[in-house]
């Protein structure tokens, strides 16, 4: 692995770990923000909008910057969004704070993946997209069963002063290892042709399935610390363990899903969402004992990130014309998710239906994708066309 990737993915980790360690120290920061855990909870949804919404814009906004310049830019507004957030006096603070950082978070990933593939030879294209990629799975692995254990043991503030040191290490990393002439060969279409391709339907049904993940997703892990130590009565020292092992499933997921996603995509796709509606219903039926619950919820998250990796790898084989947009648009639609079943999760507590419900609207959610799945592969069949050639070997 070259030394610019291993900077990516440096960054990649401490983005990926601030946006999902909230889960975990979320009962911690409602107390001290004296507010509900629900309400809390829209501090998931204000950071995802940050990502969805300002991401891309900015990405446009930035598009004649030196792209190295901009990612050491991109990772010191992170790092000073984290001392802020250590600092917040109360709730309104946190969440302008929170969605501040995320926009930063979601041009990243958008820039980093043009400077990955422009770092490595085309047939390691893949590769260097994946190791991006693994700086999310890894800080579910490491970062936020850390960030969380931090947490409970000297309160919710330390935890981002933590990612505050992770962000000065990210920073170094950037600075040093990644060369001035990153991306500047990166292919630019105009603006008309990238929004063009994101009218083929093998693009927006992928859109439909990754919100749907999503729902399946967030909405139960947004409040899975109150969930484990409501439902199956696990000790609030466990939270951090039960993370790690979902971690663990989700990078043996994104793997597979890269494995799955050149073999059969579309067969396997909806395989796996099939698969993961009766996880989910095994969620909801194991949820009052202890170990079935973390097997199942480790077994869940494997094929979240499985699904996710598939839904990616169709996006970007039928953007791959006018992939700028693209790339963007993908961490966007997933935190546009992200923010709606967090949201919806609140509504679901507020509405008095506990954390068992959650499950039971993944459950749906998965249904409702796999039949989108099935209708675009069908349409794909009958129609007969092909994924589009890269833009370098368009002409």
């Amino acid at each position: 692995m070259s030394l610019p990737l291993i900077a990516l993915f440096i960054a990649a980790f401490a983005f990926g770990t601030t946006e999902f360690v909230i889960a975990g120290v979320l009962p911690q920061v409602a107390e001290g923000l004296d507010v509900s855990v629900p309400t809390a909870g829209y501090l998931v949804s204000g950071y995802a909008l940050g990502i969805a919404v300002g991401g891309p814009a900015l990405t446009i906004l930035t598009a004649h910057v030196s792209r190295r310049t901009l990612l050491i830019w991109l990772t010191v507004a992170f790092t000073i969004g984290q001392v802020a957030c250590a600092l917040a006096p109360s709730f309104a603070p946190m969440l302008l704070l929170r969605f501040a950082t995320a926009i930063a978070h979601g041009t990243y990933f958008g820039v980093a993946m043009v400077v990955a593939v422009g770092l490595v030879p085309e047939e390691q294209r893949g590769r260097a997209v994946a190791i991006v990629l693994a700086g999310l799975t890894v800080s579910n692995i490491l970062g936020v069963p850390a960030g969380t254990a931090i947490g409970n043991l000297w309160g919710w503030r330390t935890t981002f002063w933590a990612m505050f040191a992770l962000g000065l290490v990210a920073a170094a990393a950037v600075v040093a290892l990644i060369p001035g002439k990153a991306g500047r060969n990166a292919h630019s279409a105009n603006l008309a042709g990238e929004v063009r391709v994101l009218g083929r339907q093998q693009v927006w049904t992928s859109l439909i399935i990754m919100l749907m993940l999503m729902m399946g997703q967030f909405v139960p892990f947004t409040y899975i610390a109150p969930t484990l130590t409501e439902l199956p009565g696990l000790a609030e020292g466990w939270v951090p363990w039960v993370l790690l092992l979902i971690g663990l499933g989700s990078t043996f997921g994104v793997f597979l899903g890269g494995r799955l996603a050149d073999w059969k995509l579309m067969p396997s796709l909806i395989a796996l969402t099939v698969v993961q509606a009766f996880v989910l219903a095994g969620i909801y039926l194991v949820s009052p004992y202890p170990l079935p619950m973390v097997a199942a919820l480790t077994l869940w998250g494997g094929i979240n990130f499985t699904i996710g990796t598939c839904v990616q790898a169709r996006i970007l084989g039928w953007t791959a014309d006018a992939p700028n947009l693209a790339s963007s648009l993908i961490p966007s639609g997933f935190n546009v998710g992200i923010a709606l079943a967090a949201f919806i999760g609140a509504m679901l507590l507020n509405g008095g239906y506990g954390y068992r419900s959650l499950p039971v609207l993944g459950i749906a959610a998965m249904i409702i994708a796999t039949a989108v799945a099935i209708a675009s592969h069908s349409s794909e069949r009958r129609s007969g066309s092909l994924p589009p050639q890269p833009a370098a070997a368009v002409g």
